[in-house]
């Protein structure tokens, strides 16, 4: 490192013009072609010297330094911005059927008939990056990307550089909250590669790859120089309604000055709803930018407002996908993986082929009734055509981005391919693949002395919906598995305590530096704090999935009373072949299966899980690194609030499914089955056994009625 203070003010102006260029050819490397030439630690090193000497001759510093620049250290990322209204993913629909079921699924829930009028919305899916913009006072305030739902990244700079974006709005909600889509149209996308490749820049793969990494940079210059385009078709938090209908509301964004897409239409039932998607559909190779489909949404807000939410997506809405591309291509191998809960996993080796823009070299064969050419009942699937190594297959993409097999050309087939053996050992680990009744996969019987299942477990721990450490994913876990340093979850919160805060072991790899493992040691503290679902769901327990995490977290509220439930659940006597309500009438089990959307099975696998010795100990060791955040409660003034509510009979104003999502909107726990920890029983005509239990137990009991008016306008 130069001594600053012994520079002469030409050698000082000399060192910040070859500090910048170096600077920025690293910035260009890192944030343009994804091929950093620096490390981290040498980066830093010349941004205090350059910051060192703009110091010591303040009247030297450059118009173009790079001290100004935005994100001066690429590991230091986007702030986070929570979401105040969730931004929710989109159920799908691949085909005609579907979209009937849709319109039939809103009818059932809101109690009306078949003939009854219901209106929706049809409009064009882009296929680009969600963005919600916030505006208070007329004024933006934050621009935010979806993340996971919940938190998303502060691309604030970014979203001002669009120009479809406006800065300031007039006659517009003291709080508005604008989501949309960022995309880029195929003109600007074919003329950005062009320029990119002429200065041996990054290309990218299609119009969304090229949005994404546009809008994501951490120089917003490099944003501004993007041809980025938005449509606005959505809103989240704000202090006035735009209108009483959802294309009402598309019209108000774009009297405000929003881009929207002229395609929307108002549609009379599935039939026309359907029509419409035929139309867009028709137009979709002249359109000029990406759709992958059409969303479907209930034109009016108030029955949106009582159609409400699941855990990840809206009630009133839904994604109609286009069909999938179909190509043809060369299975060169077929290799199993193991995945956390131990499954054997099929993946077929291609020979890469581009499918919708994107190009393939794996693809899913689900398990070894499918690659024998059966159902899960036996009965034939393609023809009864099995797969095997070196044959032509039909490959597809549809709703998601795993690839499957589709057909087979047995014309194609090599004469010595002979039939897949499925095996019957784990490759990983050489203990026995069992496959038990009724279920379709086979799984390795290793448990954690499997290495495959140990990192598959590590990497669904720091997955986006569970503990979503920043700097530490799947192939960070990969690595850090692979050296020893982490054999389970708990071992990531001891990392800084174990090697120090230098870390010298990973600053001696290669994209490593002090500030990155120091700036990894700092995102480990701060989920050290974790909400309770997310611990729930970063477990890995079979059949735990997001929704059931939620709704355990809702119910316990806190580890120790799950785990002591789930204890005295073990506990219990052997429950094997027993009904769910021989299993209720246990009081532990009988916990568990009360919960509203906790079944037999997860309780089963929860409760097994826990009480294996290992696998119990892990957890307890993690548990300990962790302060656990109870749920939420969403609406703590209102009268139901953590009181247990249970419904039952017939209700003649709302649907079981509509009470349930109110209650729970409340702050409430429905339960399926009336105990003494009961609150409330709404009892409609025909309740029974349930309204009879309650009154023995002394349990408060209302009609529909008697409900409606206790909750008011709550």
């Amino acid at each position: 490192m130069q001594d600053v203070q012994s520079l002469s003010p030409k050698v000082a102006a000399e060192e910040l013009k070859r500090l910048g260029e170096i600077l920025r050819r690293a910035n260009a490397a890192y944030y343009q072609s994804d091929a950093p030439d620096l490390s981290d630690a040498e980066y830093d090193a010349l941004k205090r010297l350059n910051a060192e000497i703009e110091a010591r001759f303040p009247d030297l510093k450059r118009t173009d330094s790079p001290s100004d620049q935005v994100g001066a250290a690429p590991s230091e990322g986007f702030q986070k911005i929570r979401h105040s209204v969730p931004m929710l993913s989109l159920g799908n629909a691949f085909d005609d059927e579907d979209v009937g079921e849709f319109d039939k699924s809103i009818r059932k829930y809101l109690g009306l008939k078949a003939d009854a009028k219901l209106t929706y919305t049809a409009e064009p899916k882009i296929d680009g990056l969600s963005l919600a913009l916030r505006y208070e006072n007329g004024h933006l305030v934050h621009a935010a990307t979806r993340g996971d739902g919940t938190t998303g990244e502060n691309v604030t700079a970014n979203a001002r550089t669009i120009t479809d974006i406006p800065d300031t709005l007039s006659d517009a909600p003291d709080l508005l909250e604008v989501r949309g889509e960022v995309y880029m149209s195929h003109a600007d996308f074919e003329a950005l590669n062009i320029r990119q490749a002429e200065n041996d820049g990054k290309t990218f793969a299609n119009p969304r790859n090229a949005a994404a990494g546009s809008l994501r940079q951490l120089d917003a210059k490099i944003t501004a120089a993007r041809p980025l385009r938005f449509f606005a078709y959505a809103w989240g938090s704000i202090s006035a309604p735009l209108a009483d209908t959802q294309k009402g509301a598309i019209d108000r964004l774009d009297a405000l000055g929003f881009p929207t897409n002229p395609l929307t239409a108002l549609c009379d039932g599935p039939n026309a709803m359907i029509a419409h998607y035929r139309a867009i559909e028709a137009q979709r190779a002249t359109l000029g930018y990406d759709i992958d489909g059409v969303v479907y949404k209930v034109n009016d807000l108030g029955l949106q407002g009582r159609l409400g939410f699941r855990s990840t997506t809206p009630r009133w809405a839904i994604a109609h996908k286009f069909p999938a591309e179909l190509v043809w291509t060369r299975i060169e191998k077929i290799d199993i993986q193991v995945g956390r809960t131990g499954a054997l996993s099929p993946v077929a080796r291609l020979q890469p082929v581009t499918v919708g823009g994107v190009v393939v070299s794996n693809a899913t064969l689900h398990n070894e009734d499918y690659i024998a050419g059966r159902d899960a009942n036996g009965q034939p699937i393609r023809d009864g055509k099995d797969i095997r190594e070196g044959d032509w297959v039909q490959v597809y993409r549809a709703g998601d981005v795993i690839p499957k097999v589709a057909d087979v050309d047995l014309s194609k087939r090599p004469e010595d391919a002979v039939p897949y053996e499925f095996p019957t050992v784990c490759p990983e680990c050489q203990s026995d693949a069992i496959r038990e009744e009724g279920d379709a996969v086979r799984r390795c019987t290793g448990g954690l002395i499997c290495p495959a299942q140990a990192v598959e477990k590590m990497k669904h721990f720091v997955s986006r919906a569970a503990f979503d450490i920043e700097g530490l994913g799947a192939k960070q876990v990969e690595q850090f598995f692979a050296d020893g340093w982490i054999k389970e979850p708990a071992d990531i919160f001891t990392l800084r305590d174990r090697f120090g805060a230098g870390l010298q072991q990973l600053q001696n790899r290669e994209g490593w530096g002090e500030k990155s493992a120091e700036n990894l040691f700092d995102a480990i503290d701060e989920k050290r704090t974790i909400d309770f679902h997310r611990l729930l769901f970063g477990l890995g327990i079979r059949h735990l999935g997001e929704a059931a995490a939620k709704d355990l977290a809702r119910h316990f509220t806190d580890w120790d009373t799950l785990a002591g439930t789930a204890d005295r659940a073990a506990s219990e006597p052997a429950t094997g072949g027993a009904t769910r309500d021989a299993l209720a009438q246990s009081p532990a089990w009988g916990e568990f299966l009360s919960i509203d959307g906790v079944g037999q099975t997860l309780t089963q696998s929860l409760v097994t899980a826990l009480a294996q010795d290992h696998e119990r100990a892990s957890i307890d060791r993690l548990v300990q690194h962790l302060t656990i955040v109870p749920p939420e409660d969403r609406a703590s003034d209102s009268p139901v609030a953590g009181k247990t509510v249970v419904f039952t009979g017939t209700l003649e104003k709302m649907t079981r499914a509509e009470a349930k999502a109110r209650a729970e909107a409340l702050g409430a726990k429905v339960s399926g089955s009336v105990s003494a920890k009961t609150d409330l029983v709404v009892a409609g005509p025909g309740a029974g056994s349930k309204a009879k239990k309650a009154a023995d137990l002394g349990i408060e009991i209302l009609d529909e009625d008697g409900w409606l008016a206790f909750i008011g306008d709550a």
